[in-house]
Parts: C-alpha cells; sequence; structure tokens
C-alpha cells in the first residue's frame, strides 16, 4: 500500500461521491445497500448512516460485539470532526507518525481515525453526515462504504478503487 496514493485516490472519492440532495430514504438506501452487500460477503460489521448528530440506519450483524457499534461512533465523530474519511485521517497521521491525540488533543475514547468511516457531501452544502462500518480490516470497511454509495449514486466503483485493487 503507498500511502500518498491511497490518499489522493480518496480525495477523489471524497470529491466524486456528492448527493445533489439527502433525506431520509436515501440514507435507508445507503444502509440497505450495505447491508446487502456485507451479507451477500458474509462480512461481520455493523453499519450506520446519520446526518451530523442523527443517526438514520443502524444495523449490526451476526457476529459483531459492542466493540463494533463503539467504533463506529468513534469514527464517525472523526468525519463529522474534520469533515474527511477517517481513513484519509488515518493515513495522514501515521504519515506525519502521529496521533488524533498527539496531533489534536482528541481522546481515543472518542475518536479513531481507521478506515470505515465516510463523510456525506450533497452539492452546494457540503458534509452533512457520515456512513459508517465497522467489522472488517480498516481499509477493507473504507472500500466497502465507496462500492456502496458508487452503487448507490450510479458510478463505476473499479474507477474510484484504489490502485492495487483494479483490475
Amino acid at each position: 500500500m503507498d500511502i500518498a496514493h491511497d490518499s489522493q485516490t480518496i480525495l477523489h472519492q471524497e470529491h466524486t461521491l456528492v448527493f445533489p440532495q439527502f433525506d431520509t430514504d436515501r440514507a435507508w438506501q445507503i444502509g440497505s445497500q450495505l447491508r446487502e452487500m456485507a451479507v451477500a460477503r458474509g462480512a461481520v460489521v455493523a453499519i450506520e448512516v446519520r446526518t451530523l448528530g442523527q443517526p438514520l440506519f443502524f444495523v449490526s450483524l451476526n457476529g459483531t460485539t459492542p466493540d463494533n457499534a463503539r467504533w463506529v461512533q468513534r469514527k464517525a465523530r472523526t468525519v463529522e470532526h474534520f469533515r474527511r474519511s477517517s481513513y484519509a485521517i488515518g493515513l495522514s497521521l501515521q504519515q506525519a507518525s502521529t496521533t488524533l491525540a498527539d496531533k489534536y488533543s482528541l481522546p481515543a475514547a472518542e475518536f479513531a481515525s481507521h478506515g470505515g468511516a465516510f463523510p456525506l457531501t450533497v452539492k452546494g452544502a457540503g458534509v452533512i453526515g457520515v456512513v459508517t462500518v465497522s467489522g472488517l480490516p480498516q481499509r477493507k470497511d473504507h472500500e466497502l462504504v465507496v462500492e456502496a454509495l458508487c452503487a448507490v449514486l450510479g458510478h463505476d466503483a473499479s474507477a474510484l478503487a484504489f490502485a492495487s485493487d483494479k483490475g
């Protein structure tokens, strides 16, 4: 994995995966798409879709634990704070050899810079929410969210995939 390349890919994903509008029906569509994909793949994950501060969809699939729900909350808070993907923040911190606590004084009990939380952006409004997955390795959590958002928005997921995942 090339951190700089992955970071550029995430930036492109964040600029591409923008909704023309967003409502509770769209949140349900995203959450349902993620659940369907996770079940089909046998993934043991928790999934949440929320606007800033208001949960709209949540499910914990069989095999998850309360820790998955806590990871969802911690990753989502990171996106709410930075308005960037939790994975992008994590890669940036990794590149700088630092942590959320050291660089921003954000407590690890409340924030996590691991992949799996992605900003929900609406054209003309900016970041209005977060979609989060927890249960897979962090890069896979991130990829699952991006793939689901591509499906909902009608984008080609392979065009937005990390370089090592293309082809």
